[in-house]
């Protein structure tokens, strides 16, 4: 057996890595032991006049002084590892795909001590060319993928609930924030917060280390921090007192979501937040029936009553938007693009209803442009329409998507989603006043109806509703997702037969 030992995060555990790839040490043979740098345990504690190592400007990239390797990026989108033989000749090349270097290197930061044998198993793998180790459905790639998802989720929630608090005048930062992160990401939030901030000084402390920007370079140091000092110096500053009084005047307990606010603000947030020790008293209060009040119990140096207001006075219903440009009854329009409303003649017999907008649609703000439509144009084409006399629509606007690397996912939409956008679709079909509805999949299908039903009990059954007849088919991204040529082909069939069906219903014939 071989002990390696890992004294400094990822750069040193890259080291020990690549010298047992070089000597041949299979993930068998090797044990890790990690070696906290710093102040040790049982030492005294650290407060803010901690001595810390700088970090340099490259943080843990590009080369180590003093070492016999390298890691860089080269034109072909691959991190290579050159490593120096033990005797001279010509050095070794580890090549890893970007993705696995960054998967590495988020994992490296999941505070746990199986972390460097893990990602020496993979690594080792990936040398003896098993690419199927950075894959999710392999045993250790989905060890590695839920760690570096842990990570990054570690990450954005530092982002989110690192609270700095101003301090008096005096030596030491201008900001001090005490945070108990999951993971090994303070070094990381150093960097983000020295962007964000400026030239401002601050100190992030947490349980196991801190770290100090004084305007122009980070200094870090581990070990155990003072937690009762940093706390005790923030409590002293008087901080925040109108946040809180902001926070608790708009809180609104009629209108309190307990399931959504425990999962954008975790529990245990709270008390390292401003607001914190005010929320479980917020929402006693709600559970206990408490009413909105139209001046906040905190503000009561002007004389004068407090006047009861029940939830509809307190949060009125917002009008709604006069055009669907407007609309933000709803997140979607966040991150989409464009809007992407109907098009057709007003005059049109046949409305056709899908569910949403897809990427193409929501760069181009037109609907059925991408590859869905194209499936839909040679449905009409089959079925002999043209498709400027058909009303072409969504159930929803605005493009929902999750990010997959550089593309943008489909993801469908939320109920409260399709409810929001309602009144756009029944305002179009109000205006079109249509013979008949085609509705391509079953969100449209459900949209239309105003209740959840199963496509495969209206597929083929046209049924009036109002003065429509409504028909409903498959969603032309069905046939996209179908593999098998025959049952691509069969999809398409059905299409075309419902688009058909319409006409008849309709008495039109095919333009």
């Amino acid at each position: 057996m071989h002990t390696l030992v890992v004294n400094g995060g990822y750069a040193a555990w890259r080291l020990q890595a690549l010298r047992a790839l070089r000597a041949g040490w299979p993930p068998s043979r090797v044990t890790w032991v990690e070696k906290v740098s710093g102040v040790r345990s049982g030492s005294a504690q650290m407060s803010l006049d901690y001595a810390a190592q700088p970090v340099s400007s490259d943080g843990m990239r590009g080369r180590a002084a003093g070492h016999d390797c390298d890691l860089a990026h080269d034109s072909d989108a691959v991190c290579i590892a050159t490593v120096q033989p033990a005797t001279p000749g010509t050095p070794t090349q580890i090549r890893i795909s970007r993705e696995l270097a960054t998967l590495l290197q988020d994992a490296a930061l999941y505070r746990s001590p199986q972390r460097w044998g893990l990602l020496y198993r993979v690594l080792w793998r990936w040398e003896q060319g098993d690419r199927a180790v950075v894959s999710a459905a392999d045993e250790d790639g989905a060890a590695l993928h839920s760690m570096a998802k842990a990570v990054r989720r570690a990450k954005h929630d530092m982002q989110a609930y690192v609270r700095f608090h101003q301090r008096e005048a005096g030596d030491g930062p201008e900001y001090l924030a005490w945070y108990e992160p999951e993971h090994d990401v303070l070094a990381w939030g150093a960097e983000h917060f020295a962007r964000r901030m400026g030239a401002t000084s601050w100190c992030i402390a947490t349980p196991q280390g801190a770290a100090l920007w004084d305007g122009q370079d980070i200094t870090l140091s581990e070990g155990p921090v003072d937690a009762d000092a940093i706390r005790a110096s923030i409590a002293a500053e008087q901080i925040e007192p109108l946040w809180k009084i902001y926070y608790q005047s708009i809180f609104n307990p009629a209108r309190l979501n307990e399931s959504a606010l425990h999962q954008r603000m975790p529990v245990r947030f709270w008390k390292n937040l401003p607001e914190g020790p005010l929320i479980p008293g917020m929402i006693a209060d709600a559970r206990s029936g408490a009413q909105r009040v139209g001046q906040a119990r905190t503000v009561g140096q002007r004389p004068g009553r407090q006047i009861a207001m029940d939830a509809q006075q307190a949060q009125p219903q917002r009008a709604m938007p006069t055009t669907l440009e407007a609309c933000r009854r709803c997140e979607l329009w966040r991150n989409a693009t464009h809007v992407v409303p109907g098009q057709g003649p007003d005059s049109a017999r046949i409305m056709l209803v899908g569910e949403q907008p897809g990427d193409q649609e929501d760069l181009a703000g037109r609907v059925f442009v991408g590859p869905a439509g194209q499936v839909l144009n040679e449905t009409l084409h089959r079925a002999g329409f043209a498709r400027e006399s058909l009303f072409l629509t969504n159930a929803v606007k605005h493009f929902k998507w999750i990010a997959r690397g550089k593309r943008r996912l489909h993801q469908t939409p939320a109920q409260r989603e399709v409810d929001a956008c309602a009144h756009w679709l029944h305002e179009e079909i109000e205006r079109v006043r249509p013979a008949v509805i085609v509705t391509l999949g079953a969100t449209a299908l459900n949209a239309v109806l105003g209740r959840k039903v199963s496509l495969q009990q209206y597929r083929g059954r046209p049924q009036r509703v109002g003065e429509a007849w409504l028909v409903a088919t498959w969603h032309p991204s069905y046939a996209l997702r179908v593999d098998d040529a025959a049952k691509r082909e069969a999809v398409i069939a059905g299409m075309v037969d419902a688009v058909e069906q319409a006409s008849r219903l309709a008495g039109e014939r095919p333009a």
